[in-house]
Parts: C-alpha cells; structure tokens; sequence
C-alpha cells in the first residue's frame, strides 16, 4: 500500500532536512515534523512510522 504524502507534509519534512544539512536543525522544525506525522498518520489510518519512512524516503532519496 502506498502511502500518500499531502504537500504540507512534505514541505515540512524538506525544510527539516534542509536545516539537518546545514547542521542547524532547530527543535521547533523536528517538533513540527513530528506532529504532523502523526496527525497525517491517525487521519489515514495508517502506522506513523510507515508515514515517517515513506515521507524520509520521498524527500531524501527522491521516490
């Protein structure tokens, strides 16, 4: 089952991953990541964990 990623999350999880790069990943950013994760997750019914990987995999590798 593929996940579907909604473009806010995205655009969050890409800003995080810029700051990360740049070694300046704030708490706020992460803390934002993480709930958005997991209110994607609950809403779709799906495993937050599924949504982190699939969303990690999207925005750093490219899928």
């Amino acid at each position: 089952m593929a996940i579907e990623l909604p473009d806010d999350l995205l655009a969050l999880e890409r800003a995080a991953w810029e700051e990360i790069q740049a070694g300046q990943l704030i708490p706020d950013t992460a803390a934002a990541v993480q709930r958005a994760i997991t209110v994607h997750a609950e809403q779709a019914g799906v495993d937050r964990y599924e949504v982190e990987m699939a969303l990690k995999k999207a925005v750093r590798h490219g899928a």
